[in-house]
């Protein structure tokens, strides 16, 4: 491991509030939120809280989240991070700008004259959708999930908002109804933050911006529209769709909340929103074709920069759109490979084996043992995403001899991130043409040295990670403070400033790292066609 030294922006002397609203990444062993303040000179993080937010498995395959205790912990995250500030001496006045960042296809209805939760939020690795999925497939011509690539840049899948919305327009009588007599509205959970934030029931802006947009299936990545035809195809009425606006852009100002005693941050404006994975790429600052970042958090998430045209994978990748920093800026693209189950994994190994109690312990185990002693772990809990996008396979633990024990298997619970990650950067490297010298990493896995080191002799590069890994809440101040009427952060390549890096390189030789990787492939193999994609709820609870 080596230091190295990388940039971030500098201006004016004013904070921007970053990651408000449902950035929830695993960081311990929960899902958390977070409300964290930035230096815009310095990119330095002045304070922070975070709140633990519940997740809730109803039946084997569902996921959801109260969309209210969401809120709730967005209101506390503000309140007491203002408190700190204040005892820091340091005026909340001088906060210029909120950020937004989100898990991006998490999908929540509500009713916009009470300003209530119709459903808990669906969240983005839900699997109840199986049978909806397989239904929209008969629709298509020779079944084709990839038919909508060209517009969408997604194929057909339980991951993506519209399938969820589905669901639910399907399954919850609620929503029906309220649909029926014009009162719901969809959004993923910026969507429901911002229109929270800005007055709710009583004027709230129901809006999105173009990088969660081009998560639901209903967005046209071309033309940066809903697509009339494929909402026409969801059967989705356009009416629930919120108004799709750039990166960074005033949305509206912050309102008066009974649950903010100190009434912070009242008149502030929200004017940045990206997905999580965006927010992640522009705080680390990929703004030119071809740089990478790995965000290591619940998934884990590779997504490269391709510029100002859309790139469609070859090789099992999504095309998502990375940002676009103003009204009348041009966004940019980004091909991604996704993976369902990195951190979670731990959290699993805590939780339903009870091998572990925290994260360091994971790290630890595997110190000890150093090596999975041929053993291999695919937590394909929720299918396989990219780049094979397979919902029948299931997670496997296979290579098990009488020797094995539980710090081999928190070994191979580390490697099987890498390997997902190795995978996915293949793809990449075929698509792009240009194979990466480095990867960039964030996200609270990487807290984990072992887990780094493992990365770097798996992919044979080295291995990139700022000393400050929350950069998601970081690009989300970013693009608010760069905001057109806020203009408290430069994101010019001139104006920047240094911050400390750590690098990891390879320690084992390229051989021995070929040889682990066809061993993994070979237990990716044995996972797939375990379920049936043809599953309803009397059987495993994919569908009502």
């Amino acid at each position: 491991m080596q230091r190295c030294v990388r940039k971030f922006p500098a201006t004016k002397k004013q904070r921007c509030l970053g990651g408000t609203d449902g950035e929830t990444r695993l960081r311990g062993m929960g899902v958390w939120e977070r409300a964290m303040v930035f230096n815009a000179k310095t990119a330095e993080l002045l304070s922070h809280h975070q709140v633990e937010i519940k997740q809730k498995f109803p039946k084997e395959g569902w996921v959801e989240q109260d969309p209210k205790e969401i809120l709730q912990s967005v209101y506390e995250c503000v309140e007491k991070t203002c408190e700190k500030l204040t005892q820091l001496s340091i005026d909340i006045t001088n906060i210029k700008a909120i950020g937004v960042s989100n898990q991006r296809e998490t999908t929540v209805v509500w009713d916009k004259t009470t300003g209530e939760p119709l459903y808990n939020a669906i969240v983005w690795l839900d699997l109840r959708t199986q049978s909806t999925v397989e239904r929209l497939l008969k629709k298509i011509p020779g079944r084709n999930k990839n038919f909508f690539k060209g517009r969408t840049g997604l194929p057909l899948s339980t991951y993506f908002s519209a399938v969820k919305l589905r669901w639910l327009l399907d399954n919850v009588e609620e929503i029906q109804l309220a649909v029926t007599e014009g009162r719901a509205l969809f959004g993923t959970v910026d969507s429901w933050i911002i229109w929270s934030l800005t007055g709710g029931k009583n004027g709230g802006v129901h809006c999105t911006d173009v990088t969660n947009a081009s998560r639901t299936m209903m967005f046209n990545i071309n033309n940066l529209e809903w697509d009339t035809e494929l909402c026409q195809f969801f059967d989705v009425p356009m009416s629930l769709l919120p108004k799709v606006r750039s990166s960074s852009e005033i949305y509206g100002l912050m309102k008066i909340c009974p649950s903010l005693k100190s009434g912070a941050l009242t008149g502030v404006p929200i004017s940045g929103c990206l997905g999580d994975q965006s927010a992640a790429l522009v705080g680390q600052m990929c703004f030119q074709d071809g740089q990478a970042k790995n965000t290591y958090g619940t998934g884990c998430f590779l997504l490269c920069n391709t510029g100002p045209k859309p790139v469609v994978s070859d090789h099992g990748l999504l095309t998502t759109v990375a940002y676009q920093l103003g009204r009348d800026k041009p966004a940019c693209y980004a091909l991604e490979g996704s993976v369902a189950i990195a951190g979670a994994v731990v959290r699993w190994l805590r939780d339903n084996l009870g091998i572990v109690q925290t994260t360091e312990e994971v790290e630890k185990l595997a110190a000890e043992a150093g090596t999975s002693y041929g053993c291999y772990f695919v937590p394909a809990f929720s299918g396989l995403y990219a780049p094979y996008w397979e919902p029948s396979a299931r997670g496997i633990i296979c290579g098990l001899t009488q020797f094995t024990n539980k710090n081999h298997i928190a070994f191979a619970a580390l490697e099987a991130v890498c390997f997902q990650t190795r995978e996915i950067l293949d793809a990449m490297n075929q698509d792009c043409g240009i194979p990466l010298s480095q990867l960039q990493v964030d996200g609270g896995m990487t807290n984990n040295k072992i887990l780094m080191q493992l990365q770097a002799d798996i992919l044979c590069i080295p291995v990139v990670k700022p000393s400050m890994p929350e950069t998601t809440a970081l690009g989300a101040a970013m693009a608010a403070g760069a905001a057109e009427g806020v203009g408290v952060w430069s994101l010019s390549p001139g104006d920047l400033t240094a911050v400390t890096c750590e690098r990891f390189e390879p320690q084992i030789n390229p051989e021995e790292s070929e040889f682990r990787y066809a061993r993994w492939k070979k237990a990716v193999m044995k996972s797939m066609g375990w379920e049936s994609s043809e599953a309803t709820a009397n059987g495993n609870g994919l569908d009502k």
